[in-house]
């Protein structure tokens, strides 16, 4: 859908989430601001259009939940896993310096 295209290329850091207070949401979110970085938060269930983008991305990333989806320069790069698997890998870190999402 043009307009996740569109959103997930206004920051660094963009991130699809809900603000039911999903926990997954929640700790993504945590993660990014501990790290010094300053995220582009869509929430979904509070944009007219954001049962579409869910489908939209849902369809994006294989599986029927979505949400947290997380875009780093513009290119998706997962929801909850796919990011912490990275942080703990020692490579998310070095994705958002590329991206320039964080410069230390």
């Amino acid at each position: 859908m043009e307009r996740v295209t569109r959103l997930s290329t206004e920051k660094a850091v963009v991130i699809f989430t809900a603000s039911n207070e999903c926990p997954m949401s929640h700790t993504v979110t945590t993660l990014f601001s501990g790290l010094g970085v300053c995220a582009a938060v869509h929430e979904l269930d509070k944009d007219p259009r954001g049962h579409d983008m869910e489908r939209d991305l849902a369809r994006r990333l294989g599986r029927s939940s979505p949400i947290p989806a997380v875009f780093i320069g513009g290119k998706l790069v997962g929801s909850t896993d796919r990011i912490m698997s990275l942080h703990l890998g020692g490579k998310l870190v070095p994705m958002l310096k590329a991206a320039g999402a964080i410069w230390l």
